[in-house]
C-alpha cells in the first residue's frame, strides 16, 4: 500500500485529466479531501507523541 503522501499526489494528478466525468471528479475530490485530513491527523499525532 502506498503512503498517504503518494496517494495525495496521485489524486491531484488524476484531477488534471480532462477525460474524467463530473461524477468521477467529485469522487476524486472527496477522496483527496479525506486523504489530506488523514495526513493532517497523522502529522498532529506525530507532533504530540513523546520523544
Amino acid at each position: 500500500m502506498t503512503n498517504l503522501h503518494d496517494t495525495i499526489q496521485q489524486l491531484r494528478a488524476e484531477l488534471t485529466s480532462y477525460a474524467i466525468s463530473r461524477r468521477e471528479r467529485a469522487q476524486i475530490e472527496r477522496e483527496l479531501k479525506r486523504a489530506i485530513m488523514a495526513l493532517d491527523r497523522k502529522d498532529a499525532m506525530d507532533r504530540e507523541a513523546p520523544a
